[in-house]
């Protein structure tokens, strides 16, 4: 025993060279150092990188899991971006997705184009990405789903791992803790800075949150503004600088004349008329809004239809 070494030197390179746990130690250092949104940002460009992906991305849903918006994402070099698309999307589009989700299931995609019809509305939209093979693991926190973080490929199919599934699962969680373990009176703070659109009206200047919009409509060369308080509000701007200034993802044009939010969307009559004509039902107010045959394909797919 006399000449048995008691000692070893090994770099930190090689014994923390295990791809898992240079994936997750790389997540806590960032959601440790920086800030939050900054953090998640990293922690996907890391994890995307890391695994070959063409796409790393987290989705969000709101209260009550009815919708989700697209909230971070990585992408490749080369490869198209796709943040901005879904805002506010319904949960319908993902249902097939949804129910795998809510039971704490990752789902890995390893080739998009053999999705069951059940699964139609989610397929068209990948398909609208050049997603070719995706992996989707969800996050809760609290005992509430409340993300969905992922990968996608576009140039090449991808037979996912389990062991791939695990690094986001842990990642995921990590994540939920620094995103939603906050004090609520840090969540209340984040809610309270939602942006606000300005309105003149009366001499005065009122500033409102876009969610409280439920539609406008033009009127010669000004706008009506239906909140969702029943209240309908003149404003001197054109229909045109209202394209301009609110998210076109979650207000698009339905038809020349007006705009709608799709979350106050109540319903759609496609035979409504003569004609046929399609028309769309909107909370809290009387009419009917007309959709022309050049929207229809945008208010299907943003209903998740």
């Amino acid at each position: 025993m006399s000449g048995h070494k008691r000692y070893r030197s090994r770099s930190i390179r090689d014994i923390s060279g295990d791809i898992a746990l240079d994936c997750v130690s790389l997540a806590a250092v960032s959601l440790i150092a920086l800030p939050g949104d900054a953090a998640i940002s990293r922690v996907l460009a890391d994890l995307g990188g890391r695994l070959h992906a063409d796409r790393a991305w987290m989705f969000e849903y709101d209260a009550d899991l009815a919708r989700f918006r697209n909230t971070h994402e990585w992408c490749a070099r080369g490869i198209r971006s796709h943040v901005e698309d879904l805002q506010d999307a319904p949960v319908s589009m993902i249902g097939w997705l949804q129910r795998s989700l809510l039971a704490g299931k990752a789902v890995m995609i390893d080739d998009v184009s053999t999705l069951p019809p059940a699964a139609s509305a989610l397929r068209r939209e990948m398909l609208r990405q050049l997603d070719r093979s995706v992996l989707s693991v969800p996050v809760f926190h609290g005992g509430r789903l409340r993300a969905c973080i992922g990968f996608d490929t576009v140039r090449e199919l991808r037979e996912w791992s389990d062991a791939e599934a695990a690094i986001l699962a842990v990642c995921g969680r990590m994540i939920a803790e620094a995103r939603y373990g906050a004090p609520d009176v840090r969540r209340l703070a984040r809610q309270d800075s939602a942006p606000l659109v300005y309105i003149g009206h009366g001499g005065t200047i009122r500033g409102i949150p876009f969610d409280q919009i439920v539609g406008i409509r033009s009127q010669r060369n000004d706008t009506m503004v239906w909140l969702d308080d029943g209240s309908v509000i003149v404003d001197r701007r054109p229909l045109a600088a209202w394209r301009d200034l609110l998210p076109q993802a979650r207000f698009p044009s339905i038809h020349r004349t007006a705009i709608v939010n799709l979350n106050h969307v109540s319903g759609l009559d496609k035979h409504a008329g003569a004609g046929f004509h399609w028309q769309v039902r909107l909370r809290l107010v009387e009419d009917d809004w007309p959709v022309s045959r050049q929207h229809r394909k945008t208010v299907v797919e943003r209903l998740g239809l």
